[in-house]
């Protein structure tokens, strides 16, 4: 339960006022219950004669309050039979009990009521703290976890939390406060027998304790496991191609079994234990019930007892109407174990520290930052603390220059591009842009001087006209279009159905390459950075496209300042330097011309492409 207090506190303040409305209207219906069921005593000694009909008036505050009002009540009770005769007398009883029950209900509907808007309004709040988290944090996070998984913590665990937890704060709510005020009313009518209740119920409690205290691991492994399966159909649907070529559906569908396989005894086993609760919470209480009916039973018989029949069969009702809370309370706290077992994997996000953050004092960009300069001061840089991807690396970029950075895969290219916009930092060593480390500006004015065109364009399952306004929320339709004429995009997206409104789907596939690629350029046109960054933006093409996307990009380059990342050594030709890495080191730096003369490694990698 500290867990739920925990949780509770982070996230049911804003709703603060529904709980007080809730409790109060819980209140309430307890009020209504313990008196709707007070009048089965005088309506059971007027049908079967049990009690005396002999009372007097007393004047309140000559005996104890409980002894006054008792009496009171009967004597009026008395006095309407005598005026009015039994028979209307228990109908107005009857009436009376019916009238009680509706308040009762009333109140009991209220109280739900007001816990609802809360519920859902948690759920929105913690699916919408997870989202914000997950576009805050940086990509060296999600290249140690799975999409597949990530999306079973936003989808499944945050469901399991609304069905677990919240669906379960009703009762918390509701029952303790019944418990506790029919309890009360058990010590007003026989302290003797409710002090041997006291005495029965831990020993209950505690054995239904015990059968659910393995729940919450085992439901923890459960939605692992279905965040395993997520991520093997999320990595199936995305390589769907791949597993039809090679004739590996069958191997697909093996270990899909064997995870539907292993969730399904997980899972059988923690409903199993779920189940358990009801048919042992009732089994429990209907022998509490039974010693209690021997051992009152057993007083009242050999008139030891201090209350009668009837106040007693009133005892019975309040006794059991603490067992069907207490029932409800012991599945709620199975409930909360599976929920508290799901909010620990949502925790693993919404706790995930980002090394990427704005500085204390941010310096301002200088207002001429419109053609910037970016430098790489002695940078050194590993993503696992062991083997240095980048090796003193010392480079500068200047205002309006166009430089390539070429060499074989793993050599470091993209890493070296991602320091710029601060997808990771550096650990040694520093990135400049116009003169300042780029970890004393702020993030979002840092990448608001950078446009990103890369060998994937991603796009988004939205018009074209929203793809290429991404980013850019002023955008007018006039602005767009010119953006894709620069872009050579405007003629296709004018032969598609709807134009600049046509949706073209999940990350863009119904486009090809070429068409996506130009969309991308446009975006970045229109967004106009002062650096440009272009990995292997080209290289997935075939040679029409090519010849479309490059005109663009020498478009979108002009009097930029632009890093290029290329394999296709001949659209970088006219660069006006080039720098070769090799093992996260730079080995070579020049012109094209300059370094075919050289004949070292940049020569051996044309010669190779031209062959």
């Amino acid at each position: 339960m500290k867990d739920l207090f925990f949780f509770l506190k982070r996230y049911a303040g804003p709703y603060a006022g529904n709980i007080v409305l809730s409790v109060l209207f819980n209140f309430l219906t307890a009020f209504f219950t313990l008196f709707s069921f007070a009048f089965i005593i005088p309506i059971l000694q007027m049908l079967f004669g049990l009690g005396s009909t002999d009372y007097a008036f007393m004047p309140w505050g000559s005996a104890s309050l409980k002894e006054v009002a008792v009496n009171n009540f009967y004597w009026y009770v008395a006095e309407m039979v005598r005026a009015d005769g039994a028979s209307r007398t228990l109908a107005m009883l009857c009436l009376t009990l019916v009238v009680m029950t509706l308040l009762k209900v009333s109140t009991g509907y209220l109280s739900e009521f007001f816990t609802i808007p809360m519920q859902n309004g948690v759920m929105r709040d913690i699916r919408r703290e997870m989202y914000d988290k997950i576009v805050t944090l940086p990509i060296g996070f999600f290249t140690n976890e799975r999409k597949g998984d990530i999306m079973a913590r936003m989808s499944g665990d945050v469901q399991e939390v609304q069905t677990s937890v919240m669906a379960s704060l009703f009762s918390i709510i509701k029952y303790p406060v019944m418990i506790v005020a029919c309890l009360g009313m058990m010590l007003v009518i026989s302290w003797q027998l409710t002090i041997f209740v006291f005495v029965m119920l831990p020993i209950f409690g505690f054995i239904m304790g015990a059968v659910g205290k393995k729940l919450k691991e085992k439901s923890m492994k459960a939605q692992d496991k279905w965040g395993d399966i997520l991520s093997n159909v999320e990595e199936t649907i995305g390589g769907l191609r791949v597993v039809k070529a090679f004739n590996a559906e069958k191997v697909m569908e093996r270990r899909f079994d064997n995870q539907t396989e292993d969730l399904y005894r997980i899972n059988n086993a923690v409903l199993r234990r779920t189940t358990m609760a009801h048919p042992m919470s009732e089994f429990l209480g209907t022998t509490a019930v039974a010693i209690i009916l021997w051992f009152g039973g057993s007083l009242i018989l050999t008139d030891r007892s201090s209350i009668d029949a009837a106040s007693f069969i009133y005892y019975m009702v309040m006794f059991y109407s603490i067992i069907n809370p207490a029932k409800e309370i012991s599945k709620v706290s199975y409930l909360i174990r599976k929920g508290m077992a799901a909010k620990e994997r949502i925790d693993k996000i919404l706790d995930a520290e980002n090394p990427i953050h704005d500085p204390a004092r941010p310096v301002a960009l200088p207002a001429d930052s419109g053609k910037s300069e970016v430098a790489f001061r002695n940078v050194t840089f590993s993503y696992d603390g062991e083997r240095d991807v980048l090796r003193d690396i010392n480079l500068t970029v200047r205002p309006g220059e166009t430089v390539a950075i070429v060499g074989q895969s793993g050599s470091g290219k993209s890493t070296l591009v991602d320091l710029i916009p601060r997808f990771w930092d550096v650990e040694q060593g520093s990135v400049m842009v116009d003169g300042i480390d780029v970890k004393d500006l702020r993030v979002k004015d840092l990448r608001g001087l950078m446009g990103n065109v890369s060998q994937e364009a991603i796009l988004f399952n939205d018009t074209i006209f929203n793809n290429i306004a991404f980013g850019t929320p002023d955008a007018t339709p006039e602005r767009v279009e010119e953006a894709a004429r620069v872009a050579n995009a405007h003629d296709f997206i004018m032969a598609t159905p709807d134009g600049y409104q046509t949706v073209i789907g999940d990350r863009g596939c119904r486009l090809s390459g070429g068409q996506r690629q130009r969309i991308s350029i446009a975006r970045a046109i229109l967004k106009d950075p002062a650096i440009l960054i272009l990995d292997e933006a080209t290289s997935a093409l075939d040679t029409e496209s090519e010849r479309l996307v490059q005109e663009a990009l020498e478009k979108l380059m002009k009097g930029r300042t632009t890093i290029v990342i290329a394999h296709r050594l001949s659209t970088i030709a006219n660069a006006d330097r080039i720098c070769v890495l090799k093992e996260g080191a730079i080995v070579e730096e020049g012109t094209h011309d300059r370094l075919i003369a050289k004949g070292g490694l940049y020569r051996h990698l044309v010669d190779m492409q031209q062959v």
